[in-house]
């Protein structure tokens, strides 16, 4: 006996499956949310690198820092840019000493590191300090 198939199944039987349409449109929304998340990560990308040359040149300038608080008071003097020996050849720094300031007998330092462009000079972080005779 041979079994008729009824409408109802017939259409089931036609409405199983993905059409080619439906399978592109999912695929331009994957691509669409792919496509943010690699510009996000870029975004990380660069963030991370900008936020490593900060620290190292930040840890540049306190390293500077330290050596001139341990120097004695007469022999605290400018540093004109320069660039940094290898492996910070990246950086550039400077130091500026100011005499009599904010008083007499005192001196304020600044330490600045430069980095970035060609002319690594871009960006720069700066500390200060005052130095007591």
């Amino acid at each position: 006996m041979r079994l008729k198939k009824t409408h109802a199944h017939m259409l089931q039987a036609k409405n199983s499956g993905f059409t080619l349409l439906e399978v592109l449109i999912a695929i331009v929304i994957l691509s669409i949310g792919l496509l943010g998340m690699a510009s996000l990560t870029v975004g990380i990308i660069n963030g991370n690198k900008f936020s490593n040359n900060v620290t190292k040149a930040t840890t540049l300038a306190q390293d500077r820092m330290e050596n001139i608080r341990a120097m004695s008071f007469p022999s605290v003097q400018n540093e004109t840019k320069a660039v940094l020996p290898s492996p910070d050849d990246a950086y550039k720094r400077e130091v500026t000493v100011t005499n009599g300031s904010p008083a007499s007998g005192m001196k304020t330092v600044i330490v600045k590191v430069y980095w970035g462009g060609a002319s690594k000079e871009d960006h720069n972080v700066e500390i200060k300090t005052i130095l007591v005779q």
